[in-house]
């Protein structure tokens, strides 16, 4: 005789709801940590309900060169726009890109829109100038006192390389040194030659204009007064520099300033730079490739600054007036270069970045700039939340008039769903930046009927299999598939719409399309490890087994069918007389 077969389980889980439900109240209760952990109890605030200035900027290219406009380029913009909107002292602006063309600037309230649309608006500027003086980037205190330069490590002297210097002023430098150095810098021609020097020469006539002199005095009264540590101090620095213009400018990082002279070689003139590891050391270098006329400029300029003394063997690459590298000029170097040093792979592409943004032919025009204040994003947001409440409060009406204690369950899926969405909300402002934003706001009420359907669409398959006349826990068990099914094909077409809506437009309405995408994706969770569970147990209870009128399942009030019956296997008689 064959041993039975073992019963296997109700499809769902039947008899283990309790782990989903602690799986999903973990997360819950980690997300609400992680949230003030980071210091985000509330969602970061787009520009229309926090106030401020929105830009809208397309990259254009030259032509012929189309392909410039690619993802690495467009990243490499969007660092440095951030950076220009940065040295405005704005903390909580947000540049980023949208498609493939497009790059949208969201700068708060406080900040005077019409500068930072002149700061992003703008191709960047690189440029190689000479390094004439250096020295650290606090205030230069009165001529008496001495300052000292920051050292810089020196790189590797190999040829055709430079190397990778900060700063170099000598540490026992006093500002009247520095003085004399700035001062000589005009009087002399700026153009590093040979026999050039900043030091001025003993036997100066008085033949230098009177401009030169103001000039001159000028120019060492504000290298003395320039601190770097100051973000807006190093904008101002920058602002209005010419090519041919002698200039103070801060290293990016605000630990070194310097006079620098007129450029010699700009961005245009780099054909490519990438960063590589140097063969001989392990050690991460940037290669850089100039065009002809640039390989010509950059030979020159080095074999002048190979034969000066520090600092003046360097030259600095200023990309919009900041000194984002120094390197010392060791030989000539001509069509092919490398900048050595200590760089790290994140400083060596981040470096060689810039020098082929610089190279690139990319411009850009402005599509859009919309000023909005925050008292009228205000009050469209409480116009939003309005009509969100009105919106939960006909579901929720509706839920107890036709489902009535099916209904508990819903409400308490929603309220799962609304955590869960609010925490990840308030997460992803730090995390990718998302600012919510009234069309996010649209998106997180459309999805409260999403969420509600999925409820509905489970519910009427468990009130079908007590129709059929099954009794409540296997007609919750035998409906979960059909409506699993169905759940997952319309969370499916509800996230492909959210995610090409999100893919094909620009602005504000990809904020919609995040949050509603976001809140699907959260619908099938709470359905799988919420609602589902829930269900579980609450049909092993009294009140909605025994078919209660008011617990929703009552099989008279859905006419329900006799009771299904299995059919009995007749065994064979054993009397001959029956047969």
């Amino acid at each position: 005789m064959a041993a039975p077969k073992k019963s296997r389980g109700p499809a769902g889980g039947q008899g283990r709801p309790g782990r989903s439900l602690a799986l999903i109240l973990i997360a819950m209760v980690a997300l609400t940590g992680g949230m003030f952990l980071a210091d985000q109890p509330t969602p970061r605030l787009g520009i229309d309900l926090a106030g401020g200035t929105s830009i809208t900027l397309e990259a254009k290219s030259e032509p012929g060169q189309e392909s410039a406009i690619n993802k690495t380029n467009m990243d490499t913009a969007v660092q440095i726009m951030e950076r220009r909107v940065n040295g405005l002292g704005v903390s909580e602006a947000e540049v980023q890109t949208q498609g493939k063309s497009n790059i949208i600037v969201n700068i708060p309230k406080g900040t005077n829109s019409a500068q930072a649309r002149e700061q992003v608006g703008t191709t960047a500027k690189l440029y190689f100038r000479p390094v004439l003086t250096v020295a650290q980037g606090t205030p230069t205190p009165t001529p008496s006192a001495s300052t000292s330069g920051k050292p810089t490590p020196s790189g590797s002297p190999s040829a055709p390389t430079a190397d990778k210097g900060k700063s170099s002023a000598t540490p026992n430098a006093s500002a009247t040194t520095q003085g004399r150095a700035v001062t000589g810098a005009l009087k002399t021609d700026t153009t590093p030659s040979p026999k050039a020097s900043t030091t001025p020469k003993a036997d100066a006539t008085p033949s230098a204009s009177a401009a030169d002199e103001a000039a001159a005095a000028k120019l060492q009264k504000q290298f003395a007064a320039l601190d770097c540590s100051s973000k807006a101090s190093r904008a101002e620095a920058a602002r209005g520099a010419k090519p041919t213009d002698t200039v103070v400018a801060c290293s990016s990082e605000g630990d070194a300033k310097y006079v620098l002279g007129p450029a010699q070689v700009s961005g245009t003139d780099v054909d490519s730079a990438k960063a590589a590891i140097d063969q001989t050391n392990g050690q991460w270098i940037v290669q850089m490739e100039f065009t002809k006329g640039g390989a010509k400029k950059f030979q020159k300029i080095t074999s002048q600054l190979a034969q000066q003394q520090s600092p003046q063997n360097q030259f600095a690459i200023a990309l919009d007036g900041e000194v984002v590298s120094a390197p010392s000029v060791r030989t000539a170097l001509s069509a092919n270069a490398e900048i050595s040093g200590s760089f790290t792979q994140q400083s060596a592409e981040d470096l060689a970045n810039v020098l082929s943004y610089g190279a690139l032919p990319l411009s850009f025009k402005e599509q859009s700039v919309t000023t909005v204040t925050a008292a009228l994003g205000g009050e469209q947001l409480q116009a939003g939340l309005i009509a969100g409440a009105i919106g939960l409060a006909l579901v929720v009406i509706y839920l107890v008039a036709y489902y009535r204690g099916l209904a508990f369950i819903a409400l308490l899926s929603l309220l799962v769903s609304g955590i869960l969405t609010y925490t990840l909300m308030s997460l992803l402002g730090p995390a990718i930046g998302f600012a919510l934003n009234l069309p996010a706001v649209c998106g997180a009420i459309v999805a409260i009927g999403i969420t509600a359907d999925s409820f509905i669409v489970y519910f009427e398959r468990v009130r079908d299999e007590i129709r059929e006349g099954r009794t409540l826990r296997p007609a919750v068990e035998r409906a979960w598939p059909r409506a699993r099914r169905t759940i997952l094909v319309s969370d499916f077409v509800s996230f492909l719409a959210a995610a090409v809506l999100f893919v094909v437009t620009v602005g504000k309405v990809q904020g919609f399309a995040f949050t509603l995408g976001l809140t699907t994706l959260l619908d099938v969770v709470v359905v799988f490890l919420f609602t589902k569970p829930v269900m579980t147990l609450m049909a092993r209870t009294k009140f909605f087994a025994s078919g209660h009128p008011w617990s929703g399942l009552d099989p008279k009030r859905l006419g329900a069918k006799p009771p299904l019956r299995r059919s009995r296997r007749v065994n064979a008689p054993t009397d001959p007389k029956e047969a």
